[in-house]
């Protein structure tokens, strides 16, 4: 019976991919930048069309690097930052490949629905590509509370439901809101965070999180963790700037390689203080180190100087640390959270430090500050009509804004940074509840944090090892292991 039920997992996987190619060819047609332009093609010689060509290659290329830094951020930073666990690498690195691949292609349509084209297309392009590979890192962000106690088709369905609500509530946020939020630490990691821990919740509702003997890591394990927090320290730039452009994209590069850098340092340092022995601990390393990236990344284009960004780096690296060593035993124990990565202290409590900091820098911002670039950045601001409407059009191309105050601006980012945190919670619970239904099959306690329930391992005798022989291989540490953290 458990047999057939794998079975009907890979029709339902093969099934969803059918799907998405009889969805992709009904509603999907390369974008402008990608169809032959006539500009390009009528006219004889190598003169005006090499210019053209050049100037749209060179548009083209530059997208393209940011993107694949992002690329390699998704599938290898989210991806070997989580083979932490001695029995799950393969799960790790795997089904962030599988399930990664499969939501890009959910995440171009959803994307695409808001952008439809006159022909009733969904366009295809790099930007689009783009904002898909942000958007998959929502899912993946909630996967990290969940690791290892759900079925490859749990984390699928997770994710399509996932980002059909990311979807929307970047809608609201971006075009009713109008919040900026350039490194997307509001809409994509403060949404993955508190959705994941809410189908982590609806989880323990039903079960009450225990301890379990293949939750610890080895050495082995957290030096290839390692990897993914590496990758993820050297493009976290990219990722909040990506979709900036001019100087904002300067800004953002250079706030949040200060912001990291600082949230490092300061995740070494409270690592050690909280240590019995001032020793550093390798899950804060792993984790408490990036936490600056997410921190800095909704003010990331804004000109909160490289001291603003230091410091705000710094306190997310040490906030993110004792909520480690403090605050995360305490919600599994009270609300039976079972977070299995801790992406509350990476991606959620940061990610609301950078809802408030953002709403604090709107709120600060002016002319003097900005100059004509204010209304590019806060495009809400821009006036509704006038000449200076008319002068900021022709010599920018800024369109009419609705006059927004730089406090009115602030109330907006928080009131985005609310609704984000609300719909993440209700949805990701109804999202668990769902998750429950046998139709999507479940992990009993024993296969749970296993590779041996989804892959072929070649030491398989390793099972056969005793309980206490394997648990001498595992790190030991003075607090509870990472998937109790």
């Amino acid at each position: 019976m458990y047999e057939w039920s794998k079975k009907y997992q890979v029709l339902r996987l093969i099934a969803i991919e059918i799907i998405l190619m009889v969805l992709m060819g009904f509603f999907t047609a390369y974008g402008p930048e990608a169809v032959p332009s006539a500009s390009r093609s009528s006219v004889k010689g190598d003169q005006v069309s090499t210019t053209a060509k050049s100037n749209i290659l060179q548009k083209d290329t530059s997208v393209y690097a940011m993107y694949q830094d992002v690329h390699v951020m998704i599938w290898i930073g989210f991806g070997f930052l989580m083979t932490f666990l001695k029995r799950y690498g393969y799960s790790a690195v795997g089904l962030t490949f599988l399930v990664g691949a499969i939501l890009l292609q959910v995440a171009l349509l959803f994307d695409g629905v808001i952008n439809i084209g006159e022909n009733g297309k969904v366009p295809l392009s790099l930007m689009g590509l783009l904002n898909a590979d942000v958007a998959v890192a929502a899912p993946l962000i909630s996967m990290g509370a969940v690791l290892g106690k759900t079925t490859y088709m749990q984390l699928i369905v997770m994710g399509i439901i996932e980002l059909a609500i990311y979807t929307a509530n970047k809608y609201i946020g971006e075009h009713y809101f109008m919040a900026i939020d350039a490194g997307g630490s509001m809409f994509v990691h403060v949404f993955g965070a508190y959705f994941g821990m809410a189908v982590s919740f609806a989880f323990g509702i039903k079960d009450k999180p225990k301890e379990h003997n293949l939750e610890g890591s080895t050495y082995q394990s957290d030096l290839f963790a390692m990897i993914g927090t590496i990758f993820l320290w050297l493009f976290w730039p990219s990722f909040n700037s990506a979709l900036l452009q001019d100087d904002e994209q300067q800004r953002a590069i250079i706030n949040t390689l200060l912001a990291i850098s600082a949230s490092c340092v300061a995740a070494f340092a409270a690592s050690a203080l909280v240590s019995n022995e001032s020793k550093f601990n390798i899950v804060h390393v792993q984790n408490s180190t990036l936490a600056g990236g997410v921190a800095i990344g909704t003010a990331a284009g804004m000109m909160c100087e490289p001291i603003g960004a230091l410091i705000v780096g710094g306190f997310a690296g040490s906030l993110s640390v004792y909520g480690y060593k403090y605050l995360s035993p305490l919600i599994q124990k009270k609300l039976r959270i079972h977070d299995t990565c801790g992406v509350h202290n990476l991606h959620g409590m940061p990610g609301m430090v950078a809802g408030i900091f953002g709403a604090l820098m709107a709120g600060i911002a002016s002319e003097d500050m900005y100059s004509d670039s204010l209304y590019q950045i806060f495009p809400a601001r821009a006036p509704s009509s006038g000449e200076r409407l008319a002068e900021l059009k022709s010599e920018l191309g800024i369109n009419a804004g609705i006059d927004r105050t730089a406090g009115q601006q602030a109330a907006y980012q928080l009131l985005a940074l609310v609704v984000t945190l609300v719909i993440a919670i209700v949805s990701g619970v109804i999202t668990g509840i769902i998750l429950r239904i046998d139709i999507c099959g479940t992990v009993s306690e024993v296969n749970k944090f296993n590779d041996a329930l989804n892959w072929e391992l070649e030491d398989d005798n390793e099972q056969e090892i005793p309980r206490k022989a394997r648990e001498n291989n595992a790190r030991v540490v003075e607090q509870v292991p990472m998937s109790h953290i």
